[in-house]
């Protein structure tokens, strides 16, 4: 019950929306207890201290509410949890909670492969040729769920019969595009889909770049095959960088300064083909049959 309670706690602290989501993450991992947070917040705030009948913070009327979130499916995790992601858990733009539904795998090899939602048929055939070499070599593929390269690297995981991982913009119970709700459903059957959002949750401007910054921080290596200035693919090459990730641009790329000028940093390479990032992932990660994490 007390990790229940956690969880109830975190969730009150988010849903008061007196402070940032960064800096109550942050505060919460410090004290070690959502339930100290809060109850420190109630007592400054004059609400008194805490109790599970307290009618500003019914933390037991939470908690049932998670446990029907989990019966539809759609599992919580918070940072508190030990079975949260490790390599997200590292980098500054952690969320304080994600929702999954379907299969978190901790030991998998991920690798983000991204792009344009206006691919050219080049684009879509380097994100298919990619996707199926990396879910044909036991590496999980990871992607938006976006229209354009999202989707092709997705499907073309999961026609290999390779696993992949969709993380979205939107709540667990929103599908964006909305002609992509039966791909995130086989999606969350064999692999798995993450959300950082509450379950109703619609697409917004800032939901994107926030998505994009947590793929990044879940997978060990980025792939952008297209994408122009002003895109969340070309922003999540830069948050690889900075989250210390590996980090492949398609040689066409680099018709587009930003890529010329990320394709001379530590930790990037620019490809012409799908072998060139196996040849790396190889000297990365040392296997035994199938890859994990180093």
């Amino acid at each position: 019950m007390d990790q229940e309670l956690e969880r109830a706690a975190l969730v009150a602290l988010l849903r008061r929306g007196d402070r940032s989501w960064p800096e109550l993450t942050d505060q919460v991992e410090t004290v070690g207890s959502a339930r100290d947070v809060l109850e420190s917040a109630l007592d400054a705030s004059g609400q008194g201290a805490l109790f599970a009948t307290e009618p500003a913070v019914d933390l037991e009327s939470i908690a049932a509410e998670i446990a029907a979130w989990e019966r539809e499916g759609m599992r919580l995790v918070t940072i508190l949890d030990e079975d949260y992601p490790l390599c997200l858990r590292l980098v500054h733009q952690r969320p304080p909670f994600l929702f999954l539904r379907g299969n978190h795998m901790e030991n998998d090899l991920r690798v983000a492969v991204v792009g344009t939602r206006n691919p050219t048929p080049e684009g879509i055939a380097h994100a298919r040729a990619i996707a199926g070499g990396l879910a044909e070599r036991g590496v999980t593929v990871v992607s938006g769920l976006a229209a354009g390269i999202d989707t092709a690297a997705h499907g073309t995981a999961l026609a290999v019969g390779g696993r992949t991982v969709a993380v979205i913009g939107t709540g667990l119970r929103r599908s964006y595009p909305a002609q992509n709700a039966r791909l995130q459903q086989e999606i969350a059957d064999s692999g798995l889909v993450i959300s950082q959002f509450w379950p109703d949750s619609p697409p917004s401007k800032a939901s994107f770049p926030m998505r994009n910054a947590v793929m990044s921080g879940y997978s060990l290596a980025t792939v952008v095959v297209e994408a122009a200035y002003r895109s969340g693919a070309r922003m999540q090459a830069r948050l690889a960088l900075e989250h210390g990730r590996r980090v492949f641009l398609m040689r066409s790329l680099m018709t587009h300064e930003w890529a010329r000028e990320y394709a001379a940093r530590p930790n990037t390479s620019v490809i012409d083909t799908a072998d060139d990032i196996f040849n790396v992932l190889d000297s990365l990660v040392p296997t035994t049959g199938e890859l994990t994490w180093a």
